[in-house]
């Protein structure tokens, strides 16, 4: 009997184990707002410099009346090959000659222009205010722009290791709490910020809270719940991932103030932290930890709530040692990262765990980032890839269930592939094709994710599961910081950056092979499990103590 049988005795899925998934899935959707936040508060809207015939209601330079707006833009900015006005630069002085070409424009000479020394003026159809309006991050001063952006996903993947360790050291309700005030007060501060610098600074604090967040969502929900129901538990917090782009892209349209839609999305963690402190501690990290006493009185805690009387007379000490013997002792050692990357099968999983989520993040930012392309109506394209996420999520229970691990990881990621590498072929004026790949291809990445996320959990046992999700969180976040930057290649070739994208995913469908399968297989609990698990598939005919060892 190991902690599986514990789980039994309390209500495998009683009462507090759906009201827990339910708050926790409910609290992710606001949280996974922040991911896509950058999407409209960064909005750059059309701009032109400010010049003083134009935008000056006292100046007297049309006195007659006689000069339309068109007429006045005209004379004061300087038109591209598009005949659309420059966003950047003026005339030194009006050019009245210019009215008289009907519609010719003579090339300008470098003098007879400047910069837009006096500022810009910015069209407010969409976005009154964004942090590109607010600090001026357009033009010699758009890298700026995509600074947030790329905070926000360092704090992601510093985040995912500092929070994982601490998960495994102080525990998982502790940390989340922590997350939930985090992500809460900076986000607050983030919407008052004075200045880039500080905002930039704000948005690396909240990337670290979030990834925080959803490590130890996952990990509680995971660990509360039998392992026959762990697919409909992780799809169901996945699906917060989907649901979350769809009401982010109402919001967005609904608030169109960078400032109060940050302060929209922040607030509600506040209630978070405090309404978090109902939940229950993780039974299994504290046994396994060296806390059975807290344990025992956790697994009672929760007996009560699911309504069985007398649980401290079924659920005691000796029941407990007797079936967490083996993970009892295992806890008695600490393990460093050294340690665990010197032991082969251990370190053989989270190495292509890892490569595995990198792989997949890397074309899924891809495509997140070149969607926004697409059209001009960012708050239909941000419903329209939530949909897509969640639809590809409400597959995955089917997936799960009929189908390996390993064989269904590698069929999505080389869809995901020929998808990614299809574009190359396709037209630019094939607009409609060229998204239809992408959501094909953003389907394939998102149901591989979740397929990966399973079989993560399934591999890795209980007293490192929290260092182990930090880590591939770690090198999946890498994946989502460098895909902008492979998309700044295609100035260089067009067909490099999705030749990049495409490449990645195949490699790491076939590294997914060298994995055992876990389809309809209880968690490991000890790092004994794991690493005698060869020996025990040898002898697996022979002796009996084989699969009791693979049980626990």
């Amino acid at each position: 009997m190991a902690f599986q049988d514990l789980l039994n005795q309390v209500r495998g899925l009683g009462r507090f184990q759906i009201l827990q998934m339910v708050f926790l899935i409910m609290f992710s959707i606001i949280v996974y707002h922040h991911t896509r936040l950058e999407n409209f508060t960064t909005f750059t809207p059309d701009h032109r410099c400010w010049v003083h015939i134009l935008d000056n209601d006292t100046v007297p330079d049309n006195n007659s009346g006689t000069l339309s707006q068109d007429a006045l833009l005209r004379i004061s900015i300087p038109f591209d090959s598009n005949l659309r006005p420059e966003k950047c630069r003026r005339f030194v002085r009006p050019q009245w000659h210019l009215l008289h070409l009907n519609g010719t424009f003579p090339n300008t000479s470098e003098p007879d222009t400047e910069p837009c020394v006096d500022g810009w003026v910015y069209d407010q159809t969409s976005f009154p205010s964004t942090i590109v309006t607010k600090w001026n991050l357009v033009c010699d001063a758009q890298s700026l722009n995509s600074v947030a952006k790329f905070l926000f996903m360092a704090g992601m993947m510093v985040g995912g290791n500092l929070y994982g360790h601490l998960s495994d050291r102080f525990g998982r309700k502790l940390v989340l709490r922590w997350c939930y005030l985090q992500l809460a007060i900076v986000g607050t501060c983030a919407a008052f910020a004075p200045t880039i610098l500080v905002y930039c600074s704000l948005r690396f604090l909240a990337g670290t809270a979030t990834i925080g967040i959803f490590t130890n969502t996952i990990l509680l929900i995971v660990e509360w719940t039998p392992h026959q129901f762990h697919v409909m538990a992780l799809t169901l917090m996945l699906c917060a991932s989907g649901i979350g782009p769809i009401t982010l892209g109402g919001l967005a349209f609904v608030i169109r103030d960078q400032q109060i839609l940050q302060l929209v999305m922040s607030a509600p963690c506040f209630v978070f932290s405090l309404f978090s402190g109902w939940l229950a501690e993780s039974a299994r990290w504290l046994i396994i930890n060296n806390k059975p006493e807290e344990g025992l009185k956790e697994l009672r805690k929760i007996a009560h709530r699911n309504g069985i009387k007398n649980a401290e007379g079924i659920l005691t000490m000796e029941v407990l040692r007797s079936a967490m013997k083996h993970e009892l002792e295992d806890a008695q050692k600490k393990y460093s990262l050294g340690e665990l990357l010197r032991m082969p099968n251990i370190c053989k999983r989270i190495c292509i765990l890892s490569f595995g989520r990198f792989a997949n993040t890397l074309p899924f930012w891809g495509f997140n980032l070149h969607l926004q392309h697409l059209g001009n109506d960012i708050f239909l394209l941000q419903t329209l890839f939530g949909v897509v996420i969640l639809l590809a999520i409400c597959v995955a229970p089917w997936a799960l269930k009929h189908m390996n691990r390993r064989v269904s990881q590698m069929f999505l990621l080389s869809l995901l592939s020929v998808c990614t590498l299809a574009i190359i072929f396709v037209p630019q004026e094939m607009q409609t094709l060229r998204v239809v790949f992408a959501v094909v291809g953003l389907g394939a990445s998102a149901l591989a994710n979740t397929i990966g996320i399973a079989q993560g959990n399934e591999l890795i046992p209980s007293i490192i599961r929290g260092r182990s999700m930090g880590i591939t969180s770690t090198f999946g976040n890498i994946g989502a910081a460098l895909s902008p930057l492979v998309i700044i290649l295609s100035i260089y070739s067009p067909s490099l950056p999705w030749i990049i994208y495409g490449v990645f995913p195949i490699l790491s469908g076939l590294v997914i092979l060298l994995l055992p399968e876990t389809r309809n297989k209880p968690l490991p609990d000890s790092i004994q499990d794991v690493e005698n698990e060869k020996r025990c598939s040898r002898r697996a005919g022979q002796e009996d103590t084989c699969s009791t060892v693979t049980r626990f």
